[in-house]
């Protein structure tokens, strides 16, 4: 069986959608594939976001936004989105979540540590329910 993917989407693919995959990697390892795009990618990741991530030990400043791509969001499994509203294509058969989260835009490290802690517990709840204990 090929592993679960996941693709995190929000507008600008900045901030919360990048936390999400970052956290995802750092708690699934190599179990799930993770991905993350934006309807409307930024040029660079949120600082704040870097910065709140770095506290807990990960590093997501190699990520860049990117442009979400109709092939990227048919071939993931399971697709979680995050504000992008309209903007997210829906696919059938897929499985879809949509995280009503803050958007950490133009907020300090100390108005997205909450959101980062949020996204931590929805990711440690999707992978009990993606990933089986083994």
């Amino acid at each position: 069986m090929s592993k679960l993917s996941v693709l995190f989407v929000c507008v600008h693919n900045a901030g919360r959608s990048q936390m999400a995959a970052g956290w995802l990697r750092h708690l699934a390892g190599d179990r799930v594939e993770v991905r993350s795009a934006g309807s409307a990618p930024g040029r660079t990741i949120n600082p704040a976001a870097v910065e709140a991530m770095a506290e807990v030990g990960i590093d997501i400043t190699d990520q860049t936004p990117k442009k979400l791509e109709w092939e990227t969001a048919e071939s993931s499994d399971v697709i979680i989105t995050m504000g992008c509203g309209d903007a997210c294509p829906i696919f059938p058969g897929k499985r879809y979540e949509d995280w009503k989260l803050e958007d950490p835009a133009g907020r300090g490290v100390e108005s997205v540590r909450p959101i980062r802690d949020e996204i931590r517990t929805r990711i440690e709840k999707l992978l009990t329910e993606l990933v089986p204990a083994t």
